[in-house]
């Protein structure tokens, strides 16, 4: 009987996706589970060790590995669990010499990271898409955010090896390639001429004409610059779609937050960006209950769903991270957080329904998955179709004929 194959979890953001794929590829032939882990929130580290515990019942006999945001911020925590048998931290995971090692824990000082090697996965496995890591770390300091701290630094691969990379995965018959970092707008300033992202989306899309779509994960709109805005609203193979890092709506809060944008500068942004290309589809990530917030001040963040018409919201209920100063600020009753979350999440679905039932009798070019009878359109709507009429991983033209709450109903052309 052949030996378990290896399996990765991965929680949280789409750099982990990316990230898990070269894990996988370390760890080949190997009895090992390994849970790439999220910290974005206390949420998010309770998911971490549900997951550790669901895992180690299903796989008793196999190595468990715990890396990711939460293993880097709390390494002891997580190598107390009786489930898990190594740590390994964030600096650490994408190198063979940490999967070699036999300590229980590998977690250096991340902050100290300078460079983030072109270790980007060769395949990926089971996934429509494939994900590209171009830049890790943050360099900026929300009051509310620990993921800087399991990140380190920003740094940036260098444009050539992320052409490569790319064009390696078009050959291998991806269609579309998703730009993931965890401050993807501050791509290019630590390397040498200090290019910006809008120079590496004209680098790709000149370089490998033969990539169909483009998507660019979450950006800071403060720093979408004219370049990368031409880019968004001109390049056909520059996905309709942006998810963008607002967080709130009101003024106050955002400056509590650390942010560096203004909510009027959040709206006109969108309304930019929307003016040049209509179809462009936006999602935002939204917190509810921030520190000092009044009902006032939550007014103008349920507002901001339609001022900047948000259609893919990311609702998360405030939990303050250890070690942040928004966990030292008067905090907000935690019912009134959760009512808060509540009223928000009604806002986005009732904006994402009505704009679900305007793309009725469009035609929309769909990126199959698995299942081969649903996937996403440019502009991120989920479209299922009936009956399964190609593989994961086609694109295909779909008129769509309905559309539900949540997804497009649709027939291939």
């Amino acid at each position: 009987m052949s030996a378990p194959a290896p399996e990765v979890i991965s929680l949280g953001c789409r750099l982990n996706i990316a990230e898990s794929e070269t894990i996988r590829t370390l760890i080949a032939g190997r009895d090992t589970v390994v849970v790439n882990s999220c910290a974005v929130t206390n949420a998010a580290v309770k998911a971490t060790r549900v997951a550790i515990r669901r895992a180690r019942r299903a796989r008793p006999g196999a190595e468990l590995v715990v890396t990711g945001c939460a293993a880097q911020l709390d390494p002891a925590g997580f190598a107390a669990m009786p489930e898990v048998d190594r740590v390994i931290g964030n600096g650490e995971k994408l190198l063979p010499a940490a999967w070699d090692s036999l300590a229980p824990v590998v977690v250096g000082d991340i902050m100290q990271l300078r460079e983030t090697a072109p270790h980007l996965a060769a395949s990926f496995t089971g996934h429509a898409r494939a994900f590209v890591e171009v830049q890790n770390g943050c360099d900026h300091r929300c009051t509310f955010c620990a993921i800087p701290f399991g990140r380190g630094p920003s740094r940036s691969v260098p444009a050539g090896a992320v052409v490569e990379r790319i064009a390696g995965l078009v050959d291998a018959g991806h269609a579309e390639v998703v730009l993931t970092g965890v401050d993807l707008t501050s791509y290019g300033h630590d390397l040498p001429g200090a290019p910006t992202l809008g120079m590496l989306v004209e680098r790709i899309l000149r370089h490998v004409p033969k990539l169909a779509r483009l998507r660019l994960s979450s950006l800071d709109s403060i720093e979408i610059d004219d370049r990368l805005a031409e880019l968004i609203t001109g390049e056909a193979r520059v996905m309709p779609h942006l998810h963008l890092s607002f967080q709130a709506g009101n003024d106050l809060i955002l400056k509590r937050m650390k942010r560096r944008h203004s909510r009027a500068q959040a709206v006109a942004t969108v309304a930019r960006l929307k003016a040049a290309r209509p179809e462009l589809a936006i999602g935002a990530d939204l917190i509810a209950g921030f520190p000092t917030e009044d009902e006032a001040m939550f007014a103008d963040t349920l507002a901001l769903i339609d001022d900047a018409d948000i259609v893919h919201g990311h609702i998360f209920p405030y939990s303050p991270r250890a070690g942040t100063p928004a966990a030292r600020m008067p905090q907000v009753d935690a019912g009134a957080i959760r009512a808060r979350a509540e009223r928000l999440r009604a806002a986005a679905a009732r904006r994402k329904a009505a704009w679900l039932a305007a793309q009725v009798g469009t035609v929309q070019q769909v990126l199959l998955e698995r299942p081969g009878d649903r996937g996403h359109a440019g502009n991120f709507a989920e479209v299922r179709l009936a009956p399964a009429p190609a593989r994961p991983g086609d694109l295909v033209a779909v008129r769509i004929t309905a559309a539900t709450d949540t997804h497009l109903l649709g027939t291939m052309i």
